[in-house]
């Protein structure tokens, strides 16, 4: 019999009340989020929070070296190659339930744990960004790489990087810059850094803990645990603090080629940075120019309006050819040598942009109903 790919269970407290646990459980993939995950996470979750008796969740993995590395995209890639630019159906599926459990989470009305440990990329930071609480290790890599795989920031990472320091977060989607734990925590992508040996202890503390099934008073509760759990945690230097103010310089101004410009020309000893302006020198051109259009679009919309949008631009990028291709060199044939279309910035016109964003389906949005 075929393990489920969520593991469900409760943790039963001192007075009777529970912590609902939620892990992912595919790690051959790095737990990478498919369709299957999110239609066992979303009715679950959503009977949790209806449940008087659970007073919280916490949402892991299994394995040692990932929560989430990305959304599942294997099989999104033959209907890529199936479909072209005609409606894609399975896409549209996709994308929405994807997108409905990320907002599920970020308005879920109990304490919400996310145990973000090893590999947290692309779909599992969109799982991790709308946590009440969200806990990175030592050993924590978070990234939003899709400018390598021809795609955008998604999962309403067009929301959460607008809300970085300064200008950090169009760095982080020009450059898919790798941030460790003490760079999550500066950006506000976490809250807290808790050693991986000490989850047990944690758990520990969750099942001893009298919870009062009222948010805001377990929700205080639940940050003085994880406080506890990370007393004496190791401090990591943070790249993007040392680097705050030149990232600041880089992102300047709206223009993009300016932007562009300004990373082809950056010259530095540290390795961190000099990584971070190759994989933008490397990245798909329309990925870039859609992660800065969506960057200025957005600081007025609110998150659900960011998930609608991003709706739309996910099935363009999916019409369009980069997406695909991206894939392909990255995850299929693996040669990173992905041929974008168009190949250069200076190519790419306010009609591609547009079209990437357009409505592709008559009738309601299927995230109408988010608020």
């Amino acid at each position: 019999m075929t393990e489920s790919v969520v593991l469900f269970k409760e943790i039963k407290a001192s007075n009777g009340k529970r912590f609902g646990v939620a892990t992912l459980n595919a790690p051959a993939s790095l737990n990478a989020l498919s369709v299957d995950m999110v239609r066992l996470l979303i009715p679950q979750l959503r009977e949790w929070a209806q449940d008087d008796g659970i007073v919280g969740v916490l949402l892991d993995a299994s394995g040692e070296k990932a929560f989430c590395a990305g959304g599942d995209l294997r099989q999104l890639y033959q209907t890529l190659l199936e479909c072209g630019p005609a409606r894609n159906t399975y896409a549209e599926s996709f994308f929405s339930e994807e997108y409905d459990l990320d907002h599920l989470i970020h308005t879920f009305p109990k304490p919400f744990l996310c145990w973000g440990h090893g590999i947290v990329m692309g779909g599992g930071v969109g799982l991790m960004a709308g946590a009440s609480h969200r806990v990175v290790t030592l050993q924590s890599r978070v990234a939003m790489p899709e400018i390598s795989i021809g795609l955008y920031p998604d999962v309403g990472g067009s929301w959460f990087l607008r809300r970085t320091p300064g200008r950090v977060g169009l760095f982080l989607a020009l450059t898919a810059a790798p941030l460790n734990a003490a760079d999550a925590i500066f950006c506000g992508l976490a809250d807290i850094v808790v050693s991986q040996e000490r989850k047990a202890q944690l758990l520990e503390a969750i099942s001893s803990h009298a919870w009062k099934g009222e948010a805001k008073a377990d929700r205080a509760s639940l940050s003085r645990l994880l406080a506890q759990a990370g007393e004496g945690a190791e401090k990591q230097p943070s790249k993007v603090r040392e680097h705050f103010d030149t990232i600041n310089e880089l992102m300047a101004g709206d223009d993009l080629l300016d932007i562009a410009k300004r990373l082809r020309e950056l010259r530095s000893d540290d390795p961190w940075l000099q990584a971070a302006a190759r994989t933008f020198a490397k990245g798909a051109p329309s990925s870039a120019a859609l992660s800065f259009e969506l960057w200025q679009r957005v600081p007025r919309m609110s998150l659900a309006e960011v998930f609608r949008l991003e709706y739309w631009a996910s099935l363009g990028f999916c019409a369009h050819k980069d997406f695909a291709e991206g894939i392909r060199a990255v995850l299929i044939d693996k040669d990173r040598n992905p041929r974008w279309n168009p190949a250069t910035l200076e190519e790419i016109t306010a009609e591609f942009i547009e079209d990437h964003l357009r409505v592709r389906a008559e009738g309601p949005h299927p995230l109408a109903a988010l608020v």
